[in-house]
């Protein structure tokens, strides 16, 4: 396929070359042949979406890369120099790696997070990438230094059995990464075969696996060589008695459109399992309520479960991406509003900090004794005490905030409900940020 790449874009091609020195990019031909439009880049979307923008990074660490460019820098100066700005960006948001790696006597669990009583995380070795990487990905620093302490994985089956067995109020495991359907169908079948062998395992009733994989290529279920034997994975999960679920990342309504997706869609349902899908808001990209509206039809239509929509996180470029939390709540009240009820399954705004996910509910002026005070409404839809999701909370509404570290407590407090517990929480030592047990004496092998 021949692409004509606008003057414009390789008048700039520098800047995106040193944006692409910082965060991680990795495009295949279906993204570039199929989903961008280039007559539109460099403000098509899905452009956006796969190659790193030059104002993802400030405007002086743009200049220090390109400067280093310049000069022919050596692979060491240019590594410290990208190093040192990948630091100050937030690699690891929600403090994911101090509270929400699970301690068992002392010792941290390898690959797995366990932030929520009912559902642990488990990224398997071999799932360390993606078909292709999103700009705005909160995990971005597991790509961009393979074999580093920056990721989390874990190749150990009997450890993860032993873990789910050990704690008897998980219902669910997700799969994740990068992505685990980057895997050939025989390494996934290792870890789900040994779950599915053992009788103490019986609690588990859902399996998710977290990908992008119907977005970025769909041909992984239609005609890659163990596509069949992916399926097939699919339904020996279903035939268990478990519900399966492929937690979809679809960021716009494009990636809904192709034949391969729509196909791969119907070959994934045909298994028993089920499709849900989420997306962060992102600026540039899928900012507006008709296109949340397009994408949620779309997803219903194809008999896709809409689930999540996320405040982007506050890691790597959130400056270029993130919208103001008000800004996100009327998006989504107006695309909810005009879709049907079977398409206003989606939960949102909702920010995945560190105490929990914690959903804008509404925007609203209260009475009060001092006059009439705006505020956010708030709630967890997860949280570390599953007790917190049954509170309502109030902020001062700030028109220009856009994470929870912007938001103050409303009518005078001098704090939200749950912060004192949960400083107390993660200040315990040893603590891994839970509070609910871990039951047993597995020893976690490091």
């Amino acid at each position: 396929m021949e692409i004509a790449i606008s003057p414009h874009l390789l008048a700039s091609a520098n800047d995106y070359v040193a944006a692409a020195a910082v965060f991680p990019m990795r495009a295949n031909n279906y993204v570039i042949e199929e989903l961008i439009d280039w007559s539109r880049a460099p403000d098509d979307p899905i452009f956006r979406l796969v190659f790193p923008q030059p104002d993802m990074l400030q405007h002086d660490q743009l200049q220090v890369i390109k400067n280093a460019m310049d000069r022919d820098s050596s692979r060491i100066e240019m590594r410290d120099i990208v190093e040192g700005i990948r630091n100050l960006l937030n690699p690891h948001p929600a403090n994911q790696k101090q509270e929400n790696v699970p301690h068992v006597n002392g010792q941290p669990v390898e690959g797995m997070q366990h932030k929520y009583r009912e559902t642990c995380l488990f990224f398997p070795t071999e799932g360390q990438y993606c078909h292709s990487y999103c700009t705005y990905c909160f995990r971005w620093a597991q790509f961009t230094a393979v074999g580093s302490d920056q990721q989390f994985q874990s190749k150990d089956v009997q450890q993860l059995v032993d873990y789910i067995k050990e704690n008897r109020d998980l219902t669910d495991i997700l799969f994740t990464g990068g992505d685990p359907m980057v895997m050939h169908a025989h390494q996934f079948s290792r870890y789900i075969d040994a779950i599915l062998a053992d009788p103490g395992t019986e609690h588990l009733g859902t399996i998710r696996i977290g990908s992008k994989s119907l977005s970025y290529w769909p041909y992984r279920y239609v005609t890659d060589p163990d596509s069949q034997e992916m399926l097939g994975v699919f339904e020996k999960i279903v035939k268990s008695g478990r519900h399966l679920s492929i937690m979809a990342h679809f960021s716009h309504p494009v990636e809904l459109a192709s034949p391969a997706v729509q196909e791969a869609m119907r070959r994934i349902r045909n298994t028993g399992a089920n499709i849900r899908c989420q997306a962060p808001l992102i600026r540039g990209v899928n900012d507006q309520a008709s296109i949340w509206a397009e994408m949620w039809r779309k997803q219903t239509r194809l008999g896709a479960i809409p689930y999540y929509m996320f405040v982007e996180r506050d890691t790597g470029a959130k400056h270029h991406f993130e919208v103001p939390l008000a800004r996100a709540y009327e998006i989504y009240k107006e695309a909810v509003s005009s879709v049907a009820g079977t398409a206003r399954t989606v939960q949102g705004p909702s920010m995945s900090a560190s105490p929990g996910k914690i959903q804008v509910v509404g925007i609203t002026t209260v009475p009060t004794a001092s006059g009439p005070e705006k505020v956010f409404v708030l709630r967890f839809l997860q949280a570390r005490n599953p007790a917190w999701t049954k509170e309502v909370f109030f902020a001062k509404f700030d028109e220009n905030a856009s994470w929870l570290s912007d938001l103050k407590p409303a009518f005078g407090e001098k704090e939200f409900f749950y912060e004192s517990q949960y400083r107390e929480l993660v200040q315990r030592p040893g603590s891994s940020g839970q509070l609910f047990p871990l039951t047993g004496s597995m020893v976690a092998r490091v």
